[in-house]
């Protein structure tokens, strides 16, 4: 995961993405307890197997976006360059 994980804070979260991360996360839960979409088994089902075999987790969705929550609150919280890209305040005039 913390491949797939790497500089996801900066990633823009369209409907798309996050659709395409939820499937990523549904392929390595089946990959995880062996279970195949030959199989025909819920997505519901496969969540609930997982968690009686690992416990509970956090989806791949979730982590990401606190990641992006925790990102944004460390640049805020700075003062440089990337806290004035991220606010695109930029001091001066135009001529």
């Amino acid at each position: 995961m913390s491949i797939f994980l790497y500089a996801c804070e900066s990633w823009t979260l369209t409907a798309d993405t996050e659709r395409r991360i939820q499937a990523m996360d549904m392929r390595c839960l089946r990959k995880l307890i062996g279970i195949t979409y030959r199989d025909h088994v819920s997505n519901e089902e496969v969540r609930n197997r997982t968690r009686q075999a690992i416990g509970p987790y956090e989806d791949l969705l979730n982590t990401v976006k606190r990641r992006k929550l925790k990102w944004y609150g460390h640049i805020t919280r700075s003062s440089g360059l990337a806290k004035t890209i991220l606010h695109g305040t930029v001091q001066g005039g135009r001529r």
